[in-house]
């Protein structure tokens, strides 16, 4: 009991700091990172409880939450999401993860966020030149998980990751790290913790940073066409610390009522508090709904609802089992999304 108190004490107190500092901060550091894809949530069970999922992390969704998540995991899992993102972006996450007998689990995941080729235009020929541009974002990550004890996992992913826009690129390396610790208290609450792209700046570079012109254009007889090259700045990875615990309210034969907060600390924003529920019926129908960002203002954060429903069979075909799942979130003035994503145990 004196356990709880404090861990209860400790999570009144970080909330009332991240009230307290959002209130008297003033500065925005929105759109200060690069690679901003990476910050997307993975997973329409976990956007469907407003991604409060740092200690959730039941699926194969947690290569992206907490890969700490699937030390325990039994059979080997493979998960696909797609989403329309903002601005007809097209979000796409598939993870597989292998338990290797003994010694931990192996993951492997593949992020993408693309969109439709685009009119090159220019002052000359604002209607377009008659070319088409591309620009995505991409990162393939390799993680492993293990549990130093019953109770207590560790998970680390390193991940590379790229953005193109046209004939330019820019790539990166970053690190993921993560906890994963059940207690006995209240049905087992769980308490999760990662730190996530913990890594190297990103600077865009190419062909098109190719240019000509004068050193000197108010001297006579200067050259027009010296070549140089545009340095671009570089930019940090987005940076981000979640910390969140959950417990099941209610845990019958038939009947679970799950409860999950997040406090999230991120590198490009306020901090925040995403709080998320799911109930489920003998494993097989859940309901979920969920707020996110909570504590940050309405000029900086937009809608916050999400809502999701999912369907499971444990043994379709022998020892495959398989899930689909489906989240809508709320964006406010921008688009509603919609979640996709389905889950194999093999």
């Amino acid at each position: 009991m004196r356990k709880y108190i404090l861990l209860c004490f400790l999570i009144f107190i970080y909330t009332g700091l991240i009230y307290a500092q959002n209130v008297n901060e003033n500065v925005s550091k929105t759109g200060t990172t690069a690679a901003t894809f990476l910050e997307i949530p993975v997973g329409a069970s976990a956007v469907g409880m407003g991604a409060a999922f740092v200690s959730v992390a039941n699926d194969a969704s947690a290569l992206y939450w907490n890969v700490a998540g699937t030390a325990t995991t039994a059979q080997s899992q493979l998960y696909a999401q797609h989403s329309t993102w903002i601005a007809s972006t097209r979000f796409d996450f598939a993870g597989l993860i292998i338990p290797l007998s003994g010694i931990g689990v192996l993951g492997i995941s593949f992020t993408s966020l693309s969109m439709p080729d685009m009119l090159v235009r220019s002052e000359e020929l604002p209607e377009g030149t008659g070319e088409y541009f591309s620009a995505g974002d991409m990162a393939v990550g390799i993680s492993y998980a293990r549990s130093l004890t019953d109770r207590f996992a560790i998970g680390f992913t390193a991940k590379y990751i790229q953005q193109t826009i046209w004939h330019e690129k820019a790539t990166g390396f970053a690190v993921d790290a993560s906890t994963f610790f059940r207690t006995d208290l209240f049905n087992g609450m769980v308490i999760g913790a990662a730190i996530s792209n913990f890594g190297t700046s990103m600077q865009m570079s190419g062909r098109d940073t190719r240019t000509f012109g004068r050193i000197d254009p108010t001297k006579q007889g200067s050259n027009e066409r010296i070549p140089f090259n545009i340095e671009m700045d570089s930019w940090d990875l987005p940076l981000y610390i979640q910390i969140g615990i959950s417990t099941n309210v209610v845990k019958s034969e038939d009947f679970k009522w799950l409860v999950a907060i997040d406090a999230l600390h991120p590198n490009d924003n306020d901090e925040s508090v995403n709080v998320g529920t799911e109930l489920s019926y003998n494993n097989f129908i859940f309901l979920r709904a969920g707020f996110t960002s909570l504590f940050l203002s309405k000029d900086q954060r937009e809608g916050g609802l999400s809502l999701g429903v999912g369907v499971a069979s444990g043994n379709l075909l022998g020892q495959t089992g398989i899930q689909f799942d489906y989240a809508y979130r709320n964006f406010g003035r921008l688009e509603n999304i919609h979640v996709f994503s389905v889950g194999l145990k093999l």
